[in-house]
């Protein structure tokens, strides 16, 4: 058996060779491995595509034999070399435009449509007609049919589900924008309006009422023109049979529909003489449902917003506009909030306007006081209540109450170890039996307290005045007594 010098060199050296063949083996392993890695990487195009696409190359191919048989016979190409660079022009360019049309579908595709293939994709069927005459001028009637079919119509065909089937599979529902395709919808939906099928969400049984009861207008409507024709017997034969068939005598809904076009039709001649007001009398052009913002933001858009923010947009477009007037602004354009809404939106708080009284109402006095037997009543005193932190509901208004204060004398009373007796308001001192006039103290008053006045005992404290003279300075300092 003869040997190799590579065989002869391995036995003569088996480690090396042991080595070599396992590194070669392992390469091998590891470019499998990258090989199926990277497959597995690429994100392929669905099945269906792939199998159209593999079709199209093959009748792409058919097609390409006969422009070489025709490209020698017809075309007068006999050098090989000028044949090969030549033949497959048109295969090439059903290509090309098979791919520029499969990207201009995908570039212009949306959710509602599925795109349009524009210029290439007409090319494609352009050059797929050209090349069925070499099919015949080749192979005559039958062949050329037969390499027509197969060859160039077939090429296009599948071209053309390879670059529109990715887009449909992952929207089944778009809509081609095709001129084809917009007249093939267009005829198509005429056809089922003709046989009266357009309506989608009836069934056949509703379909063959619905006709029955059409039928049953018509003959009832000639009948009532012709009741003595010579076919008057025929038409009363098949309108009862159509007013059967219709359901009317067991459906109300099929009955009043069944008579509201008869009543239709007898009644059409009056649309004649039927008043009508006059488009160009000035009517006028009724406005939108919301009226415009200012800030020109329609209702539509103060609707989708949220409340708050929208009572900020028309406080912005109505400054001068009360929380009340805001608040209606907003209901008007369609956001119905409150006038207390309004007013935390606007951190304004509640109206410190005193409420109205009704006229009808009257104040109702304060009670006498009760006096108990054996007591006497003190000097009466009007001071201004003392201002609380009121809620904002309530008024803004100060009111004034006589206080009352009764004190119990005894017939005999005895003093007690602790009882100081209190300075007396009418000791006056010696010199304010007689208040002078200008009393010089009502200047220095003024000087010190403005308009804040205090009370008749703090000024008989701080000038050693009398009763008499304190009141005469408070009065002339306007004090509310």
């Amino acid at each position: 058996m003869p040997t190799t010098p590579l065989i002869t060199w391995a036995v003569d050296h088996p480690w090396p060779a042991a080595g070599i063949t396992a590194a070669t083996f392992a390469a091998i392993g590891i470019t499998l491995w990258a090989t199926v890695r990277t497959a597995r990487a690429i994100n392929w195009p669905p099945v269906p595509f792939l199998v159209a696409g593999a079709g199209a190359i093959v009748c792409t191919a058919y097609s390409g034999d006969t422009s070489w048989r025709f490209a020698g016979e017809r075309l007068g190409m006999v050098d090989s070399t000028e044949r090969a660079l030549m033949f497959g022009a048109g295969e090439l360019a059903l290509l090309a435009c098979a791919v520029m049309a499969r990207a201009n579908k995908a570039a212009t595709a949306t959710d509602e449509t599925a795109g349009s293939a524009g210029v290439p994709g007409v090319l494609v069927w352009v050059i797929t007609s050209v090349q069925v005459i070499p099919c015949y001028a080749t192979s005559g009637i039958v062949g050329g049919t037969v390499r027509a079919v197969i060859g160039p119509v077939l090429a296009g065909l599948l071209w053309h589900l390879a670059m529109g089937l990715e887009i449909r599979v992952a929207r089944p529902e778009a809509l081609s924008t095709g001129l084809p395709a917009i007249i093939g919808r267009e005829l198509r939906e005429r056809l089922l309006s003709r046989l009266g099928l357009a309506a989608r969400d009836r069934t056949a049984e509703q379909i063959t009422r619905d006709r029955a009861t059409a039928r049953a207008v018509h003959l009832a409507a000639v009948l009532e023109l012709h009741p003595d024709g010579w076919m008057s017997g025929y038409r009363r034969r098949r309108l009862a049979a159509a007013v059967a068939r219709s359901g009317a005598g067991t459906n109300g809904e099929q009955r009043h529909r069944l008579l509201q076009q008869l009543a239709a039709r007898r009644t059409s001649g009056q649309l004649a003489t039927v008043p009508l007001p006059s488009p160009w009398a000035g009517t006028p052009v009724p406005g939108e449902a919301y009226p415009r913002t200012p800030l020109g933001v329609t209702g539509a858009q103060l609707r989708v917003m949220d409340p708050l923010a929208v009572v900020h947009l028309v406080r912005a477009a109505h400054p001068g506009g009360t929380p009340a007037e805001v608040a209606a602004l907003c209901t008007e354009y369609g956001v119905p909030v409150s006038e207390t809404q309004v007013r935390v939106a606007l951190r304004a708080g509640n109206s410190l306007t005193a409420p109205t009284v009704p006229a009808l109402v009257r104040p109702v006095p304060d009670p006498a006081p009760v006096v108990p037997e054996g007591a006497r009543l003190l000097s009466v005193t009007c001071r201004p209540a003392v201002p609380r932190p009121v809620p904002a509901v309530a008024a803004a208004r100060t009111r004034t109450r006589p206080v009352v204060t009764a004190e119990y004398v005894p017939e005999d009373p005895v003093p007690g170890p602790d009882d100081v007796p209190d300075e007396q308001d009418d000791e006056v001192p010696e010199g304010d039996r007689d208040v002078p006039d200008p009393d010089p103290l009502i200047e220095q008053a003024r000087a010190e307290y403005g308009t804040d006045v205090p009370g008749v005992r703090a000024l008989k404290a701080r000038y050693g005045i009398g009763q008499k003279r304190a009141q005469h300075i408070r009065d002339a300092l306007g004090g509310t007594p």
